[in-house]
């Protein structure tokens, strides 16, 4: 497509969301808020969103021996550095067997091969800047089953990009069998687009490539009613009052029994998530910095997302 037609349809470019958005919005002390797991679950607490559990930390290699008493009597959990980004480093542990633990992708790993990876983690091998990590033990995801039939194997979530607190564009992402069950649209991952006015499903990409179905169930991945979808629009515009971060994804996953919890912060989000929705980023969001001025709550930021990015 030439670049006329890309600016005409409002198609946000990674060079003008950096400086016209990243920069422009978010300031530089700002960023471990999101960029760090840890930070991201306290902050989340003390205003009251519901994040995983965290069943605990390792700091230092010398802790890895820590590993097998945080791990005793859990049969299930995740282990994933704080400071990772694109699912990189992430570990999901399905269930403990006589011969090790069971992972998302069916292959068993023992406790050393835990303990290695952990130990790759805290030098800081899946972090940003691959600067020294540390390590985080949470709850495993059961993720609602309404998505059963759409994903592969690993658990489903919700990207909001917001701005200056105004939910802006989502997407439902998921697992297939090539991401090897994460939700990553780098790792092969189905980005789907949601109408941000009923929070159904729209069209899908994985790649670059527009999809109906999902590859590996054959269901279609349109049409869907997220469940919870006023209370993820909230989410995603009280994530600006959490962090200051005025421009931010906020990934959002649904628990079987617990509902929404905040998965994580992004103060970087990518922009395939215009292609699931057909529709560029730039004309949303200037949208909402002609109107910002008049929207002093949270409830009057969602009603603006609603009433001007709905898909008719």
């Amino acid at each position: 497509m030439l670049l006329s037609a890309l600016r005409k349809k409002g198609v946000l470019g990674i060079n003008a969301r950096n400086i016209n958005y990243i920069q422009k919005y978010n300031k530089r002390r700002l960023y471990p808020l999101a960029d760090n797991k840890l930070l991201t679950k306290s902050i989340a607490k003390k205003v009251g969103i519901n994040v995983p559990e965290l069943y605990g930390t390792i700091n230092l290699t010398g802790d890895l021996k820590k590993l097998p008493l945080i791990l005793k009597d859990r049969d299930d959990f995740v282990i994933k550095p704080a400071c990772g980004s694109g699912g990189d480093g992430i570990l999901v542990i399905t269930r403990t067997t006589r011969d090790g633990y069971l992972k998302v992708d069916d292959s068993i790993v023992s406790i050393e091969e835990w303990q290695h990876h952990a130990a790759k983690a805290l030098h800081g091998l899946y972090s940003l800047g691959a600067h020294p990590d540390q390590v985080i033990i949470e709850r495993r995801v059961i993720f609602d089953p309404i998505f059963e039939k759409i994903s592969y194997k690993g658990v489903p979530d919700i990207r909001i990009i917001s701005l200056l607190g105004v939910p802006v564009m989502a997407m439902l992402r998921l697992p297939t069998k090539a991401s090897g069950g994460r939700a990553n649209l780098h790792q092969g991952a189905i980005g789907v687009g949601i109408d941000l006015a009923s929070g159904r499903t729209l069209t899908a990409v994985q790649g670059n490539s527009i999809i109906d179905k999902h590859p590996d169930t054959g269901f279609e991945v349109s049409g869907v009613q997220v469940p919870y979808w006023e209370k993820l629009l909230e989410l995603g515009a009280k994530a600006y009052d959490l962090t200051g971060l005025g421009y931010q994804g906020i990934d959002i996953v649904l628990d079987a029994s617990l509902g929404p919890l905040v998965l994580e912060l992004n103060a970087r989000p990518g922009l395939n998530i215009q292609i699931a929705n057909n529709i560029g980023l730039d004309l949303r969001l200037r949208l909402v910095e002609q109107g910002i001025s008049k929207l002093k709550s949270v409830e009057q930021r969602v009603n603006f997302a609603k009433e001007n990015f709905y898909i008719s």
